[in-house]
């Protein structure tokens, strides 16, 4: 708990046997009160690790239902185990658990709701091993992205957020696409709804365990976005009605 609020961690997982256990043993479990995870049909033993190590809810999809029906699923759990306070991590050991109580305490004392970790914030993206492309491929997309949503982000590509129950609760994330593009989909409901969103910055880490799409993958992700972020501003012009916005 943290000044009254439950404290949710949330695991979207495939495949993650090789780190989850490592990244479960950093969770700072004196503010954390509950972890779920959810295995997305993996094809290794991630849920029965999972309930070895002692996570309390293990959600098991039997057939693979994406990177976005993975958090649809932790996101519910979320709710219905009354969080007020729901991390994002992801299990392969990408993002450190040791930004948990920054994220914690920025919500928790009602500065902003929504937290993300920025790998773009300061100069260790590249440093900390993301591929080029993917850089550059990310820098062109924020700028973008910032232009059609009025908004100011570092990155909107971050798998390391943090939200209020509140904003969970405030847009329509079950109607969102179940592929890698349900994050930006988050965010333009998010920035739509009106909630702020503070970034902190969190150190960067590739490595041969650690998830990543391919380029054909993260060229379909990229044109998914560009057209996530044309949906939202021609809403905001009041040219569509998109079942995003709608709660």
């Amino acid at each position: 708990m943290y000044n009254g609020k439950k404290v949710i961690v949330v695991l979207p997982a495939y495949n993650a046997a090789l780190t989850l256990e490592k990244t479960y043993n950093e969770i700072p479990f004196d503010l954390v009160d509950e972890v779920i995870l959810c295995d997305d049909a993996s094809k290794d033993n991630t849920s029965e690790l999972a309930r070895k190590i002692g996570i309390q809810h293990v959600i098991v999809h039997e057939q693979n239902k994406g990177y976005g029906g993975n958090q649809k699923s932790l996101y519910n759990k979320a709710l219905e185990l009354g969080g007020d306070i729901v991390i994002m991590l992801h299990p392969d050991y990408q993002y450190t658990p040791k930004l948990i109580p920054a994220m914690v305490n920025i919500i928790g004392d009602e500065l902003y709701p929504v937290v993300l970790g920025s790998r773009i914030l300061g100069k260790g993206a590249l440093k900390g091993g993301m591929p080029l492309y993917k850089f550059i491929a990310n820098r062109f997309l924020t700028l973008t992205q910032n232009l059609l949503v009025n908004y100011k982000l570092s990155e909107y590509h971050t798998g390391y957020r943090a939200f209020s129950g509140d904003v969970l609760r405030g847009i329509n994330f079950n109607a969102n696409n179940d592929d890698f593009v349900f994050d930006n989909e988050m965010l333009s409901q998010i920035i739509y709804a009106g909630f702020e969103i503070a970034e902190v910055t969190c150190p960067t880490k590739y490595f041969e365990e650690a998830s990543s799409i391919n380029f054909k993958r993260s060229a379909k992700y990229g044109l998914g976005v560009l057209r996530v972020s044309l949906v939202h501003f021609f809403n905001k012009m009041g040219i569509g009605s998109s079942k995003l916005y709608k709660n």
